[in-house]
């Protein structure tokens, strides 16, 4: 990895490249105005490390994070909706948290990073790997999961540290209220966390302003206001 830019003031942002899971891995780092900060993972949506991803750890930047996007589908991108169900199929969810583990050890290794434990932000495909990760990674604090779940009735939590803020929109037909009740509960009733789950009513993806038959703006700038106020309370 090339040395980290020094602070002009406004954050700071690079591709990187880091030892993961045996092999080097790719992602996107972005540093806050003033070059520290607490650690953020910032996981992917299906169609892979997109200019929305990237922009989601701008804005954390912004916000006082140190934020790292790890490429989990290795420099390929997506275009439309078989190509991306495709690529997603072909990442076996332990692949992704292997990968996701050496983005933490990654993360919480770089010397502006101030805080001991990371928070995870991740969106869609990206919101499940969150439960995924912070169910077996105890460094992950913090887990906030956008549109994401694991249908899975049989996954262990019993492992989970993190307190969860997750945001989900009421006319998201691939995520039911029954779904998401049913997971809170599972959660609570193995890890002691308490599930801190929103409803907005919108539809899959709200928080994608690339998406615009999707986005929306009201709900997605609720969601942003929690979850900077979450990530901060959780990581300082």
């Amino acid at each position: 990895m090339s040395e980290l830019p020094k602070s002009t003031g406004a954050p700071a942002h690079q591709n990187v490249t880091f030892p993961s899971a045996g092999t080097t891995a790719h992602g996107y780092l972005a540093l806050p105005p003033s070059g520290r900060g607490p650690g953020v993972i910032v996981i992917q949506e299906w169609w892979g490390l997109t200019d929305h991803i990237a922009n989601v750890a701008d804005r954390l930047a912004a916000e006082g994070f140190v934020a790292l996007a790890p490429d989990l589908y290795g420099g390929n991108v997506a275009h439309e909706k078989a190509e991306a169900l495709r690529m997603a199929k072909e990442l076996p969810v332990s692949r992704g948290v292997e990968l996701l583990s050496g983005a933490v050890d990654h993360l919480l290794g770089l010397p502006e990073v101030t805080s001991d434990t990371v928070g995870s932000v991740g969106f869609c495909m990206g919101g499940g790997f969150v439960l995924h990760l912070a169910s077996v990674d105890r460094r992950v604090t913090a887990a906030v999961p956008f549109y994401g779940a694991i249908a899975d009735p049989e996954h262990d939590y019993s492992g989970l540290k993190a307190q969860i803020q997750g945001h989900y929109g009421e006319l998201d037909a691939s995520i039911s209220k029954e779904g998401l009740e049913q997971m809170s509960a599972a959660i609570h009733q193995q890890s002691g966390i308490t599930p801190d789950m929103h409803l907005y009513p919108a539809r899959h993806a709200f928080f994608n302003d690339g998406r615009p038959s999707v986005y929306d703006p009201e709900s997605a700038a609720l969601a942003w206001q929690r979850t900077v106020a979450f990530l901060h309370e959780q990581l300082g």
